[in-house]
């Protein structure tokens, strides 16, 4: 990072200066965004201490998620009405694009 510098040395001015930084043993970071989530894998995550705020730096292998149209109520009340499993409810919400009505017909036909 610096010339000359090493990490010892690096850590000990950045000590002095009030600046403190903890890797973070994380197996999965999740970022839940309006329109789908950013995952990142296999992530290096390090926490920062500097003049009493904390904010971390995170590294990895990105993938994006779409946000599915329905919720886990949506998929209980649909579950309560046809009596199918989470995974078959699932489905056909996903198939009619979270249309709760049509996922109860399809499943009771």
């Amino acid at each position: 990072m610096f010339g000359g510098v090493n990490p010892a040395q690096m850590k000990g001015m950045m000590k002095k200066m009030g600046i403190s930084q903890e890797d973070l043993p994380v197996r999965r970071v999740v970022f839940e965004m309006a329109d789908g989530n950013l995952v990142i894998e296999n992530p290096n995550v390090m926490k920062i201490k500097m003049q009493g705020q904390v904010s971390f730096q995170v590294t990895g292998d990105v993938v994006e998620e779409e946000a599915e149209s329905f919720s886990e109520d949506d998929v209980k009340m649909v579950m309560g009405q046809t009596g199918k499993s989470e995974d078959e409810v699932r489905e056909a919400l996903e198939k009619v694009d979270g249309d709760i009505a049509e996922a109860i017909m399809e499943l009771k036909s």
